[in-house]
């Protein structure tokens, strides 16, 4: 009855929760550009019937197996004449003025220049079927707003970065490249803002982008294996999928095969490879749910706050870094990394055991109270890195509440890492026998006993 409030049973709840957890998908093959698209590979030889684009509630644009495709089974075989390589744009009308240019171009920042060009000529481009269903912008950190980037971990904040920096070198690069006649033109106003444009480009070719080696050549500069590949690239990565992928260069195609099979009317997934959600979002743009290759990585600078105290810090920090063992420290949700552990173990000897430090490393243990003092150690940096988090998931709330669309599928992201952080430094903390106290309630003094094991 209207005006009357009654709470759901628990079987209607049940059926609700059930409902909302089931992908829906829609199919995206009577769109237009996505028409356009098959047309085109069509006509350069390509022919499937395994998939078909669609939209699905969980990740978005992807591809839907239209039949069950088995183990082992050819999932997508896609021509060489399909693929946007530096050969299609040293053919090109681009091709005079690369090959000219010194110092060279590398084999990115040519694809970068190739697909400004082709974006700006809109459907006089031959590519233009392909240029079209390309995303308009992306989540990637060079994408992000000051305030994005501000409540990103601090260990993803200076890769992110950096990853701007790069994108804007790349700009003044392509811009320099161009600097005369109609090619310049066309970059030029490509868009709103050069820059903006570059940026789309730089994350079109390193977010899409197949690895595919090529023969060096006398025009361009670095390893180059890049490939662009039209319908290929709309299949999402899952970290649980087995897939293999190579050019084959029989049948001078790129093929990828399925080794664990899909479902009739499932999503088609392939496996970027074992990376953390980090990494992810850095290269990517996205989070996967449920990746068990995440980890939260620790950065030197929280080890020195930690332990600020600690006279001889200095010269343990210098030992660990001349012995390449600041990097790829890690906690995951099983616990502490065992570089974690041994640069903690490290870390816990005074000076006076100096000539003990290299075989700690090694793997040398230490004395029970050090190695309570490490864990004690390592607990208190979860409760740091646990602390900031939450800080950051309510500023990101606070963000998303202004209702900024665009930066709010960025915070998106950060979010869902953030969140997967929480989760990670939680289940952390049990296993090292944490509870929620204080971080400096949590540090103990380091052990003044001149012993090692």
């Amino acid at each position: 009855m209207r005006g009357r409030s009654h709470r759901a049973g628990r079987a209607a709840r049940k059926r609700r929760q059930k409902q909302e957890s089931v992908v829906q998908s829609v199919s995206l093959c009577h769109q237009l550009q996505y028409v356009r698209l098959m047309k085109f590979l069509h006509q350069r030889g390509f022919t499937s019937t395994l998939l078909q684009p669609g939209l699905f509630t969980d990740t978005g644009r992807g591809l839907q197996a239209l039949k069950t495709i088995k183990p082992g089974q050819l999932l997508i075989s896609l021509p060489e004449s399909c693929l946007l390589t530096t050969s299609t744009v040293l053919d090109s009308y681009l091709g005079q003025y690369i090959k000219s240019w010194k110092p060279r171009l590398s084999p990115l920042l040519a694809l970068c220049a190739f697909l400004v060009c082709e974006r700006h000529r809109g459907e006089a481009s031959d590519w233009f079927p392909y240029v079209d269903v390309l995303p308009a912008a992306y989540t990637c950190p060079c994408y992000f707003t000051d305030d994005v980037m501000a409540v990103l971990p601090t260990s993803v904040r200076s890769r992110a970065l950096e990853q701007r920096e790069t994108v804007h070198i790349a700009y003044i690069i392509i811009c320099t490249t161009f600097q005369s006649n109609e090619i310049k033109i066309c970059f030029v106003l490509s868009c709103h803002s050069p820059l903006s444009s570059s940026r789309w480009a730089w994350c079109s070719v390193n977010t899409r982008s197949v690895f595919m080696s090529h023969p060096s050549n006398d025009f361009l500069s670095g390893q180059d294996v890049y490939a662009l590949a039209p319908f290929l690239d709309l299949l999402n990565h899952r970290p649980d999928v087995q897939v293999k992928a190579s050019f084959n260069d029989v049948t001078r195609c790129y093929e990828i095969r399925s080794v664990s099979g899909t479902l009739r009317y499932q999503q088609a997934f392939i496996n970027y490879g074992s990376h953390d959600n980090q990494r992810l979002m850095l290269e990517y743009g996205f989070v996967a749910p449920c990746n068990p290759h995440s980890v939260v990585y620790i950065s030197t600078d929280l080890l020195i706050d930690v332990l600020r105290g600690d006279r001889s810090l200095d010269q343990k920090i210098k030992f660990l870094r001349e012995n390449d063992f600041l990097h790829n420290l890690t906690v995951s949700s099983e616990g502490p990394s065992w570089r974690l552990m041994t640069a903690l173990r490290l870390l816990s000897l005074p000076q006076t055991l100096y000539h003990h430090w290299r075989a700690v490393l090694l793997g040398q243990t230490v004395c029970e109270e050090r190695e309570e003092w490490s864990v004690r150690t390592a607990r208190t940096i979860c409760q740091r890195l646990l602390q900031d988090t939450h800080t950051a998931l309510d500023k990101i709330s606070l963000l998303l509440r202004q209702g900024d669309q665009s930066v709010g599928e960025q915070l998106d992201v950060v979010k869902s890492l953030r969140q997967e952080e929480r989760c990670i430094l939680g289940s952390c903390l049990e296993a090292l026998g944490g509870t929620l106290k204080q971080p400096e309630d949590l540090l103990p003094r380091q052990p003044d006993v001149d012993t090692v094991s």
